[in-house]
């Protein structure tokens, strides 16, 4: 079952009361889980690191990336308050810590899965740090190449973290993607590469990307989800507001049926269609008792339920045991 992600991301805005919206919407929509950024900025930038030019248009341009993420942090009692009504929702906590004080600290708070940023794929002492205390580790890898991709999970697995509870998203690190830089297949190319689980982690517009990651095999599927697409702040207008999301949610476990087994095989609901829509082996015109069956004198028609054309080679040339007319099933 595809494991859905509420990417709540900063999408509080600094607000612990919309953070516990967030984690309502995200159990109201149909998510398993509802992420949040653990990080304090000044372990994180530099106070000369400009904001990503998406950030600017959506953000402002008169702050730098530092003064921005120091009005998104959200502080312990606030984690305490969010990870409190996840439990009391039945809905999964998770975070991605973005420096090594805020990786111990959700290990501190209980944190089983830890989630690893995109841009965090080339940080070795980042990434020995999550392998040290996480149980499952979730790897983007928006902006990497395959090569870079291989490191990473190389540099995880040297440090203690078991491969088999490793799962890496396919990710696009533009907000929002075009469709044509999605490049899904990608996904495919890092399971059959590296032997893991994989997923995708969607910052395109709509909800199809992950509807067809979902289809390729997606283990995880992430998506922003916001309160309201018009604030300001950097994620907003690649997230999903609630209605969106719900039918994301809905479309990726509609998607899951239709998946099925991989056996092919009549289904229930088609079987009492077969005798209607296939043929069965009839008398083309009166036969009598003795005379051979041939192509002059039998033919295929509706309904199934008597000798399946199939069978056809083994029909023509026995004799009638009895005689037959036009248009009744034959029987050997």
């Amino acid at each position: 079952m595809t494991y859905i992600i509420a990417e709540a991301g900063v999408n509080h805005n600094g607000d612990v009361k919309q953070a516990l919206r967030l984690v309502d919407l995200a159990k109201a929509c149909g998510a398993d889980a509802v992420k949040f950024q653990t990080f304090k900025a000044v372990n994180v930038v530099t106070s000369y690191a400009p904001k990503a030019l998406y950030q600017r248009e959506v953000a402002g341009r008169k702050e730098n990336q530092l003064a921005m993420l120091k009005r998104l942090e959200l502080d312990e009692s606030a984690h305490h308050r969010i990870l409190a009504r996840c439990r009391q929702k039945k809905i999964d906590f998770l975070s991605t810590a973005f420096d090594m004080q805020s990786i111990d600290f959700l290990h501190r708070l209980g944190m089983k899965t830890f989630k690893i940023a995109s841009g965090e794929i080339t940080n070795i002492p980042y990434l020995r740090r999550v392998a040290s205390v996480a149980q499952e580790v979730i790897l983007s890898t928006g902006m990497s190449s395959l090569e870079e991709v291989i490191f990473a999970v190389d540099i995880l697995v040297k440090a203690g973290q078991d491969k088999k509870s490793l799962t890496v998203l396919h990710c696009n690190t533009e907000y929002p993607t075009p469709p044509q830089d999605v490049n899904l297949r990608a996904m495919v190319t890092i399971r059959e590469r590296l032997q893991v689980r994989v997923g995708y982690s969607d910052h395109t517009s709509g909800i199809w990307a992950a509807l067809a990651a979902t289809a390729l095999g997606a283990m995880i599927i992430e998506k922003h989800l916001t309160v309201d697409r018009s604030q300001a702040g950097p994620d907003h207008k690649a997230s999903l507001e609630a209605v969106a999301f719900k039918d994301m949610c809905e479309g990726i476990r509609q998607v899951e049926k239709m998946l099925g087994d991989g056996i092919k095989r009549p289904s229930p609901s088609e079987k009492k269609n077969m005798n209607i829509a296939r043929r069965s082996i009839v008398a083309q015109r009166s036969i009598c008792k003795g005379e051979a069956f041939t192509v002059d004198n039998v033919t295929v028609k509706r309904p199934g339920g008597g000798i399946s054309p199939r069978l056809w080679d083994r029909v023509i040339g026995q004799r009638a045991k009895r005689d037959f007319q036009a248009e009744e099933a034959i029987v050997l």
